[in-house]
């Protein structure tokens, strides 16, 4: 009986297993098939010119063919996959950027038709199989919660062309720079968004129009009233998008404070009602007289229903609460309004270029400064931070404590409430993203279309760049698969670049809502987030907890598995391991916890040619300037230094000076006497800048200079 009785068992374990085990067989399986199916899908779009379309009397007058591409390791079906896909993105409801207007009262012009796409020198396309509606490059149709969204595509900031006329045979060449720096305005664009969505309100012509044409897409809409509704309420966020991130330095064309938004969306959502409703009751003029009474500040913050995450929508009725001039209401003038955004936010005004891509995913650090680790989840992490910048819907709430992920990663298991971090950002493609960019290569200089180089000036140049450049730049080859770019900073001190990127990234600050009294970890030790927090500190938190959330729009079971294949691939197959940081940099310590972001890193200079303008803000419009002293001398015979201004927003190629265009045109105007813009700095080639090891150089003439640049092509 004994005996029967255990072999039942060790049979009906058996049973068990070989149950558990075929489970699993079968999930995997599905995996692999879901995998094969995914990888198959990637190359169904084959449109012949990858989408890319001629212009004819582009902005500035810059017309230019069917661009062309140069072999950088892709083909077509790869180039417009990453164009095209999705990464959570959600910038305004899909069918109001189908049908939005320009804001101009007898325009019927819609805003995405191309006149107004290439002048803020977005990138035009064709429809193709991923791109039904030829929306611009970069732009995408996405899908949060059964709602269809336009957001961006990380091609829309990395993505470049330059344009190039044959003096001999008057050809005119157009050519795409995949992962290459965009000389998107995106600031401007926005902007023209959020009057067009004014415009359309206020005039009743255009708002029949607008609101006829959603409807007949009959997509999701029932009736005029609730097209309206939500018109209103995403022209106040765009509104309120706006102001926040309004900046006393211009952007203009190539560049965006990207960082200094990304931290302004994170303050906005990690804001708590209780130090919303202390800030805006401690905050005063000049004069020391407080803006708002108390009886205000109750009707301010009456529309918030979740005291511990304000959100975007709350944060929207806030704002349009301190604008009401309803009784009782505060009616507050825009420069009150500018105080009380103060209390909040960080100004973004220290823009940077847009850095191209090619070798990202085989760099041991990213960022301008450093500040990302590229090892382990860190480019997972990175690329969640990009989301949340550039409109990643973060439908972030209280929950109740218990076993939480997000919350153990956060530093918040001990909170009452936690928060949840659910959103739109699409964490699986993010991860095939930053699969899709091993691939990627740096562009060569395209000897058939700029001619032939100098060889006797590239072994000259290649002498000058062993003494003044490698020692930081370092030569790599664009075709090693094993490759590792290692980034090498130099402290502010010793590279004398403009110093706001770096320093906003150390010293901004902000609420630190359900944070608060939690414990994060620095490279330097633990620190504990008081009130008042850095927002490097809070981006981090805020990033590890929407990590450590799966994708909200999947079914329970896919979810799971994704979200734990998706860190499994991240820890498992990044190739970049954890390494202290290479340069000369301030180390952090117990007091100064993010000192060593006080630099800017120098990466290897392959395909440099195709990344106008130069330094880390944009600041210098050529190769070529580059190498001259910031400052003139005339009067110890220096006559030849960067330009102090210079106009962005032409592609027009210089294959003398490698750069673009920058005068005469009419682009917008780059003021190098303001800070955030100064073009000091890295003067090696001058003679101004000593090297990391303090060996002072001797600077170049000009047939030096002619004789580095050449080299220079080569990489």
């Amino acid at each position: 009986m004994i005996i029967r009785a255990i072999k039942g068992l060790a049979k009906s374990i058996k049973n068990k297993k070989r149950t558990i085990i075929r489970s699993i067989v079968a999930v995997w399986l599905v995996l692999f098939i879901a995998l094969l199916g995914g990888k198959a899908y990637q190359h169904l779009d084959q449109h012949e010119s990858r989408g890319a379309i001629a212009v004819e009397n582009g902005h500035f007058g810059e017309s230019y063919p069917t661009p062309i591409y140069l072999d950088q390791g892709w083909d077509r079906s790869d180039s417009l996959w990453f164009y095209n896909t999705t990464q959570g993105s959600a910038l305004l409801p899909y069918d109001f950027f189908l049908e939005l207007e320009l804001p101009a009262v007898e325009s019927t012009e819609k805003l995405r038709d191309i006149a107004t796409i290439d002048k803020y020198r977005y990138l035009p396309q064709d429809e193709s199989f991923f791109n039904p509606d030829g929306l611009p490059l970069g732009f995408v149709k996405d899908t949060y919660k059964g709602d269809d969204y336009v957001g961006y595509t990380c091609a829309a900031c990395h993505t470049g062309q330059v344009n190039y006329t044959d003096e001999k045979t008057n050809k005119r060449y157009a050519i795409r720079i995949d992962g290459g720096p965009a000389m998107a305005d995106m600031v401007g664009f926005l902007m023209e968004l959020e009057a067009s969505m004014d415009a359309t309100l206020k005039n009743t012509t255009k708002l029949d129009r607008f609101v006829d044409n959603v409807l007949k897409r009959n997509n999701g809409y029932s009736d005029r009233d609730d097209v309206i509704k939500d018109l209103e309420k995403w022209t106040l966020t765009m509104k309120q998008y706006n102001m926040v991130n309004e900046s006393d330095v211009e952007y203009g064309y190539a560049r965006l404070d990207a960082f200094g938004r990304i931290f302004n969306r994170v303050l906005q959502h990690v804001l708590n009602k209780e130090q919303a409703k202390r800030a805006l009751l401690l905050a005063h003029d000049e004069n020391g007289d407080r803006i708002l009474t108390e009886a205000e500040v109750e009707l301010v913050l009456k529309d918030i229903t979740d005291p511990t995450v304000i959100g975007n929508e709350q944060f929207a009725l806030v704002l349009r609460n301190l604008m009401s001039t309803e009784p009782g209401y505060p009616g507050l003038t825009k420069d009150e309004l500018t105080i009380l955004k103060d209390v909040f936010f960080n100004i973004p005004n220290a823009p940077v270029s847009y850095p191209f891509m090619w070798d990202i995913t085989h760099s041991d650090y990213v960022q301008w400064n450093g500040l990302a680790n590229n090892a382990s989840v860190g480019p997972l992490g990175r690329n969640v931070g990009e989301v949340i910048g550039v409109f990643g819907i973060l439908d972030w709430k209280a929950k109740d404590p218990g076993f939480s992920i997000s919350a153990k990663l956060s530093g918040q298991s001990k909170n009452k409430p936690q928060i949840d971090f659910q959103s739109s950002i699409r964490h699986t493609n993010l991860r095939r993203l930053e699969n899709q960019l091993k691939t990627l290569k740096s562009p060569e200089w395209p000897v058939e279309i700029f001619g032939e180089l100098d060889e006797k000036k590239v072994k000259r140049g290649e002498l000058i760049y062993a003494e003044y450049c490698q020692s930081c730049h370092e030569i790599i080859d664009r075709n090693n698969w094993d490759r590792i770019v290692i980034a090498n900073m130099s402290n502010l001190d010793s590279v004398g670049t403009d110093r706001k990127m770096a320093e906003n990234s150390v010293n901004y600050t902000g609420k630190s809502g359900n944070f608060k009294y939690t414990y994060q970890a620095t490279d330097a030790g633990t620190i504990v987030l008081g009130e008042e927090a850095p927002v490097a500190a809070l981006l981090t938190a805020a990033t590890k907890g929407v990590v450590g959330t799966p994708e909200a729009d999947k079914l329970f079971i896919r979810r799971w598995l994704d979200w734990l294949y998706n860190l499994a691939s991240s820890f498992f197959e990044n190739e970049i391991k954890a390494s202290v940081k290479a340069g000369d940099y301030f180390p952090d310590t117990t007091g100064k916890p993010y000192d060593s972001l006080l630099a800017y890193k120098a990466r290897s200079l392959n395909g440099i040619w195709a990344t106008a303008p130069y330094l880390h803000n944009g600041s210098v419009p050529s190769l070529y300037d580059l190498l001259l002293p910031a400052k003139c001398d005339p009067e110890n015979g220096v006559m030849e230094c960067r330009p102090a201004t210079f106009e962005v927003g032409s592609r027009e190629f210089d294959k003398v000076k490698v750069g673009l265009k920058y005068e005469g045109y009419g682009g917008t105007v780059f003021d190098t006497s303001v800070e955030g813009n100064f073009n000091t700095g890295h003067e090696y080639a001058a003679g101004n800048t000593a090297l990391p090891n303090g060996e002072e150089l001797k600077p170049l003439n000009k047939q030096q200079r002619y004789d580095l640049l050449e080299f220079m092509k080569t990489l």
